[in-house]
């Protein structure tokens, strides 16, 4: 299949779950063109990926520091037609990438993305964790289609898109997206919006049967980060609405704060009534989850207003006449970390 698989990493800390990642394309039913994986700004880690993948090609981050620029520097690097996108701490089932290029036979599809399925690590799910926030631990949530439908936007951790896309409107915005371990993202929701906006008779599918399962650390399962992730979603929104409009910015989220919160809370108080008093604990976490985003979306309004947030012009990362057939050179720091 003439698919390029990107997987972008960024500290040892992860170690055993990015051998996990690549492990999983190895065992996929349909093997991919390649597999790319992207060292964001860590020569230690490159080395040892360019030890233990010695299949895969291994380049650094060429750009800035975060998702946006690692993202970037694989698409550069890559030569499928086809470009997925798997996150380090993510596992595909066996049938992912035949599922994604099946869906690409109709050529007015210009995106793929599948279902995200969380593993909690170390602790079983917290009760009070409610289906329609688990965007917070970067998995499908409820509210999305539970058959393969159009969306507006792909999810980072399971999304692939045409080349051509990338040749046509260039790459993700710098300037969004994680940082590290900051998780702000909104940068494959700005692409996939300028995707939207380039081609209006074309789709985003978002094909549930292409599955992954992302990794949940115990650290992530607390009522610290479950706010703190709100906290910079609203930041996030505010940002991404100034640069492409609060229409085509907002018009899912409004769908999903007035239709599928509060059912929600409805269904929270109901399993309440009924003995579960979990339920409570899912009926505010969706009530105080909304208020934290919003207020921190208008607050992020104000510093957009302001001009305090340096927007980062959009780069071209593909030239249209560039062949995707022309393997790309190695960085040097990556040709040396595989010979030492």
């Amino acid at each position: 299949m003439d698919i390029s698989v990107v997987v972008r990493t960024y500290t040892e800390d992860r170690w055993d779950y990015l051998v996990a990642a690549p492990e999983s394309i190895r065992r996929q039913n349909r093997p991919p063109l390649e597999l790319v994986v992207v060292v964001d700004h860590n020569p230690a880690l490159l080395r040892r990926v360019c030890e233990q993948f010695p299949e895969a090609r291994v380049v650094e981050n060429t750009e800035p520091r975060g998702s946006s620029g690692a993202w970037n520097s694989g698409v550069m690097a890559s030569r499928g037609r086809i470009i997925a996108f798997l996150d380090d701490d993510a596992e595909a089932e066996p049938d992912w990438l035949e599922r994604l290029w099946k869906a690409y036979a109709d050529d007015s599809v210009m995106g793929v993305g599948g279902s995200i399925r969380p593993v909690w690590e170390g602790a079983a799910r917290p009760r009070w964790f409610p289906d329609e926030f688990l965007w917070v631990v970067g998995c499908t949530y409820r509210g999305l289609p539970e058959e393969t439908a159009p969306v507006r936007n792909l999810i980072g951790c399971n999304m692939s898109f045409r080349r051509s896309a990338f040749e046509e409107i260039g790459g993700f915005r710098k300037g969004m997206g994680h940082v590290g371990g900051r998780p702000i993202g909104d940068d494959e929701t700005e692409f996939s919006i300028r995707v939207g906006l380039r081609w209006p008779d074309r789709v985003l599918l978002h094909h549930p049967e292409a599955r992954v399962r992302h990794k949940v650390p115990a650290s992530r399962a607390r009522w610290s980060y479950f706010y703190s992730r709100c906290r910079l979603e609203g930041r996030s929104k505010a940002l991404m609405s100034g640069l492409v409009g609060t229409h085509h910015g907002l018009a899912a989220e409004c769908t999903y704060a007035f239709r599928t919160l509060p059912r929600g809370m409805w269904r929270g108080l109901v399993d309440a009534i009924w003995g579960d008093w979990t339920g409570l604990g899912r009926a505010w976490a969706i009530f105080s989850g909304l208020a934290i985003t919003t207020i921190h979306y208008a607050l992020g309004v104000v510093v957009s207003s302001s001009g305090d947030h340096t927007i980062v012009p959009i780069e071209p990362v593909l030239r249209p006449d560039e062949s995707h057939h022309k393997a790309p050179r190695r960085s040097r720091n990556a040709q040396s970390a595989g010979a030492a």
